[in-house]
């Protein structure tokens, strides 16, 4: 069975200020040349349609029309809802887009019941597993603390029990979104931490043919049956290195995965260039980024004038001005920003702490501190949710 892998497509969101609804329509229109052309059996959705919990008219209108194209092809199609999703929203009248080969997975209850499909080999059990928000499904799986390993790992055990009622050689593919640990992140997704953690390990899919997985914007392999997608068009400078693609599967008669990337694509190349603003307007390596979406970041000691108004001379698609100037060590700021670098919530608090009082957090205090982030971002998912 040839599967078409994709995910993130954050339907809705810009680019800084640049509206991406057209290159959202662009891709829409390419996955579907795809699906004709590469004799695609299924497509896959892991999650992130949309980028927010309420999308903007726009965009629900651009993602009825890739409903409407899909099912002209007579391609069945699996998706389920990620972190930016409303699943409620998102599942809307899913029962009945179900007889047109759409099949839509918004809800955690479900996650133990496939979309089953056919091919000559016989059949492909595909699992929908929606984003799970660890504080809002707990009861769902019966955990009895909140942890995205805890609920993943409770929904896989319930996709395996229904493989274990199939015939054998019943192959299945999971469609996940989470963050599973040896992906490389992007300044793009969403913070999901809980209790201090954010990702799961890729064993926890063992048992499966091949799971394909969202959230994170980066294409990349896991591991042979364990893939991200990526995003199809980039939404942070940080994907300035990304080759932005989907996954085309084979999966084989006896579960085997044979996986090729097919390019998708991109309305404008990303830049980032770095330096004194007179060596950027004149250095003729950089040629090469003058049509490029440029993320600027100036090292000048002291700010120049019309920084941007100057860039987009050379550079006029310029979104983004970063003021980095060059200062001693000894300079306080240096010293302030290398101490916050790459520290998460929880260590900074504690800093703070043992800033204003002469000591650390001890364990229990630190637990505290955990408990009030947790819930800090439960709350915001309830609230997102509920919008």
């Amino acid at each position: 069975m040839r599967i078409l892998h994709t995910s993130d497509w954050h339907l809705g969101r810009a680019f800084h200020r640049v509206n991406m609804l057209g290159a959202q329509a662009g891709f829409i229109g390419h996955l579907v040349t795809t699906v004709r052309e590469r004799d695609v059996d299924a497509v896959v959705v892991s999650g992130d349609v949309y980028d927010r919990a309420v999308p903007p008219l726009a965009a629900v209108e651009l993602f009825d029309e890739a409903l409407h194209r899909l099912a002209d092809l007579g391609v069945p199609t699996v998706m389920i809802s990620g972190n930016h999703d409303s699943a409620r929203r998102l599942g809307v009248g899913a029962g009945l887009i179900d007889r047109a080969g759409i099949h839509l997975r918004t809800d955690a209850s479900g996650c133990g019941t496939p979309v089953v499909l056919k091919d000559e080999f016989g059949e492909v059990a595909f699992y929908g597993l929606p984003y799970l928000e660890p504080a809002l499904v707990k009861d769902e799986f019966g955990v009895e603390k909140a942890g995205h390993e805890a609920v993943l790992a409770a929904a896989m055990d319930r996709v395996r029990d229904d493989l274990a009622t199939r015939e054998p050689g019943t192959r299945s593919v999971v469609l996940a979104h989470a963050f599973v640990t040896g992906g490389e992140a992007s300044d793009s997704e969403r913070d999901i931490t809980i209790g201090g953690v954010a990702s799961v390990p890729a064993g926890i899919f063992d048992g499966v043919d091949y799971a394909a997985l969202g959230h994170l914007h980066g294409s990349q392999t896991i591991t042979e049956r364990v893939r991200y997608s990526g995003s199809p068009l980039p939404y942070s400078f940080s994907e300035t290195d990304h080759r932005k693609t989907m996954w085309l599967v084979d999966l084989g008669a006896d579960g085997s995965v044979a996986a090729e990337r097919l390019d998708c694509p991109v309305p404008r190349a990303l830049a980032r260039i770095r330096g004194y603003l007179e060596d950027l307007l004149a250095d003729p390596d950089l040629a090469r980024h003058e049509e490029a979406w440029v993320e600027a970041t100036l090292t000048d000691p002291v700010r120049p004038a019309d920084p941007m108004a100057r860039l987009s001379e050379r550079f006029p698609h310029t979104l983004s001005l970063v003021f980095e100037p060059e200062r001693t060590p000894d300079d306080p700021d240096v010293s302030y920003a290398r101490r916050l670098a790459g520290r998460s919530d929880q260590e900074i608090a504690e800093d703070f702490v043992a800033h204003v009082r002469g000591a650390g957090p001890d364990a229990r205090e630190q637990a505290v501190l955990q408990d009030v982030f947790d819930a800090v971002r439960a709350d915001d998912t309830v609230r997102e949710v509920a919008r």
